[in-house]
């Protein structure tokens, strides 16, 4: 694993953990890696200092860090109390504020422009801080 420090072009700074360097990059290729603030598709690396291992390798892992704790338990409820709806976020969320559909709990994927024409439009949306594991049947 390895934790890069992203912007976007709005300046937003945030941390993003990766499998390796080369999934970054084919997430990055991909439009996939997002800013965690705003949603801009338009991220870059931000300059980072090393990150040195001070410990000998079989020394127990440190505890884990409380606000990752708190994201863990955050995907989790939402993971167990909604209904993934993966690519049709923006049509079922849309669908449900237009009294379409039955109101309900959902998560999903949305494209940056879709989030932001749902936000310009009124909708009550808010980007996940994780990305969501994709469904299958």
């Amino acid at each position: 694993m390895i934790k890069f420090t992203l912007k976007c072009a709005d300046e937003h700074a945030f941390d993003s953990w990766f499998q390796s360097a080369a999934a970054f990059d084919k997430l990055h290729g991909a439009g996939m890696v997002t800013c965690a603030v705003c949603g801009n598709s338009d991220v870059h690396k931000a300059l980072m200092a090393p990150s040195l291992r001070s410990t000998p390798e079989d020394a127990p892992a440190p505890a884990p860090n409380p606000a990752e704790q708190a994201l863990a338990l955050l995907k989790r409820q939402i993971e167990e109390n909604s209904e993934y709806v993966g690519l049709n976020f923006a049509r079922e969320a849309r669908e449900m504020h237009d009294g379409l559909t039955p109101e309900r709990a959902i998560y999903g994927e949305a494209k940056p422009e879709e989030a932001r024409k749902l936000i310009e439009d009124g909708v009550p949306v808010a980007p996940l801080p994780f990305v969501p594991r994709r469904k299958s049947n």
